[in-house]
């Protein structure tokens, strides 16, 4: 597995515009009063796959982003392997859905924030597939800026 720093790299246009991508399912998942998280997945420059959180909706603690993502983008595929494939998602994914991205063989994981508490990193590098490019801080800000205020409204109306 491979680690990159995007702040550290010149600017790469496609990741920035998937990650844009992603965020608009972010905000699909906030009109709906869930934790704003989306995905996409890409295949080819073509979006293959769209999720964003659906867990109080669907009261499914495994309906994160990632996975809905990962289910419809298999369904396009019409297989479970997401070889040659890239994951954009505006947060960094938990350890299920980074065990998840191991199963799909997925070749690139691109995702915006860190999350410390929950991130799969934190648990441990090698729940992703040795193979899986991981590539971090693609609008960082801005992905994790909508998930802090999103449960800063959540808390300042309990």
């Amino acid at each position: 597995m491979r680690y990159i720093n995007f702040e550290e790299e010149e600017a790469v246009i496609p990741d920035e515009f998937f990650m844009n991508e992603a965020l608009k399912e972010a905000h699909e998942a906030l009109k709906l009063d869930e934790v704003p998280i989306g995905a996409v997945i890409v295949h080819k420059g073509r979006i293959i796959g769209r999720g964003h959180n659906l867990t109080e909706r669907l009261s499914d603690v495994t309906a994160h982003a990632e996975m809905q993502a990962f289910t419809a983008a298999a369904n396009y595929t019409g297989g479970k392997y997401l070889k040659d494939c890239t994951l954009y998602v505006t947060i960094e994914p938990c350890v299920m859905c980074a065990g998840a991205a191991f199963w799909t063989q997925i070749s690139r994981i691109v995702y915006g924030a860190s999350d410390p508490q929950r991130g799969f990193s934190r648990i441990s590098e090698r729940i992703v597939h040795p193979r899986t490019e991981v590539i971090f801080g693609i609008k960082a800000t801005e992905c994790g800026q909508l998930v802090k205020d999103f449960f800063l409204r959540k808390r300042n109306k309990s």
